[in-house]
């Protein structure tokens, strides 16, 4: 591909990705994103959320589906869906959702980046990721299954998102990376999203007090340290001197 056709891809990728930031940003304006996550949000709000998720079931597991797929794409990182995904849909529904949705959103960023921004990701990211591109071109979902599921070793989500575009990965070797690598710690904060019903329940304010000594919080937070020693473990011994 010559020089001019990959400046016009270039061009025609940033004037894609600028209108819909745009159109994001009018639409995001009208609502603070922020506090619709908080958990003061939902604890106010508890009974009519939950009173409208029970009578439009479907309805709102779409728009949160969609939504999520947006969210991963423009902002990189979930996990106020997951607190939120497991507090109105439970841990069950909320894993599904939002593991499924987030995997679609990283993916459809990983296309995208892919193809209008890939010899710019390459030039970027390349020197700074050579060690982990050689790993990943021995077996690329093995690794980058294991890669996902220590969260990158401290590399961002957005990150972790575009940089299989290094190794060309198959895009149905990534969607399965990381829907099996994402599972166990996406899981572990959906549960924990579901147990906040029991803090509101007993009309509790937020604090690290109430969290440890409620059993719906401190067993999936048991959960928590369980993936991050065998993360840690994993790390060691396969991305010691790679990340």
């Amino acid at each position: 591909m010559n020089l001019s056709a990959l400046n016009l891809k270039l061009v025609i990728g940033i004037t894609y990705f600028a209108i819909l930031s745009i159109g994001l940003y009018f639409l995001f304006s009208l609502v603070d994103i922020k506090d619709l996550m908080s958990y003061e949000f939902i604890r106010i709000n508890k009974d009519v959320i939950l009173k409208y998720k029970s009578e439009n079931f479907l309805f709102l597991a779409a728009v949160f589906f969609i939504f999520s797929i947006v969210w991963v794409l423009f902002l990189g990182f979930a996990s106020p869906l997951l607190i939120f995904g497991g507090f109105v849909f439970g841990k069950w529904w909320g894993i599904l959702i939002t593991l499924t949705a987030t995997t679609l959103g990283a993916a459809l960023l990983y296309l995208l980046v892919g193809f209008f921004f890939r010899d710019f990701i390459i030039q970027k990211l390349a020197p700074k990721f050579s060690k982990l591109k050689e790993l990943f071109n021995k077996n690329d979902l093995y690794y980058f299954t294991g890669y996902r599921f220590i969260g990158g070793g401290g590399t961002p989500y957005a990150i972790q998102n575009i940089l299989p575009v290094l190794f060309d990965m198959p895009l149905k070797k990534y969607i399965i990376a990381t829907f099996i690598g994402s599972a166990p710690s996406m899981f572990v904060t959906v549960a924990l999203g579901d147990g906040i019903e029991s803090i509101i329940d007993k009309n509790e304010n937020l604090s690290i007090f109430k969290v440890i000594n409620s059993p719906e919080i401190y067993l999936p937070l048991g959960g928590f340290f369980i993936v991050l020693i065998i993360a840690l473990f994993i790390k060691k011994l396969y991305f010691k001197d790679n990340i």
